[in-house]
């Protein structure tokens, strides 16, 4: 990625929201951008498995765990579908595990922490919708940009 974090608030102050720094790098791929899609669940990734088989055209999956550190959301199984069907990266606010794994994958992860522990299989949660971590809100289609420095989050693309 090109575009850098630092670069783009200089450049677009007023249209940048800046995530609390809370996050830690784990994917292979250290810097990434796409449009948000999202997910809200609590311990339970079915739907983490379902968004990832989908077809992610570039885009980052913004998962809002509650900031459990109880259970991971990614594994390397799910990191490797990601990698497979085009998914730029992963924000969890929350835990994934397989992290070494992970690192030696070509996508983006970025996560609280890592935790050994697999989820529940509830098949609970939403999808697409408006989630609110680190004082910003994702919202589905809105555009993500994250590196070593921070991520960002924009209602259009930013140069």
């Amino acid at each position: 990625m090109d575009l850098l974090t630092t670069d783009l608030c200089d450049a677009n102050e007023s249209a940048v929201r800046v995530v609390e720094p809370m996050f830690n790098s784990f994917g292979g791929r250290p810097a990434f951008f796409g449009r948000i899609a999202t997910l809200k669940l609590f311990e339970d990734n079915s739907l983490v498995r379902k968004a990832l088989e989908s077809a992610g055209d570039g885009q980052v999956l913004v998962i809002d765990g509650g900031g459990s550190l109880r259970r991971a959301l990614v594994g390397d199984q799910l990191a490797a579908l990601g990698v497979k069907n085009g998914w730029a990266g992963i924000v969890v606010y929350g835990c994934i595990r397989d992290s070494r794994a992970i690192g030696e994958m070509d996508i983006g992860v970025f996560a609280l922490d890592t935790h050994p522990m697999k989820t529940l299989k509830k098949n609970t949660g939403d999808a697409e919708i408006p989630v609110t971590f680190g004082g910003v809100t994702f919202t589905p289609g809105e555009w993500l940009y994250a590196d070593e420095d921070g991520v960002i989050v924009s209602t259009e693309a930013l140069h």
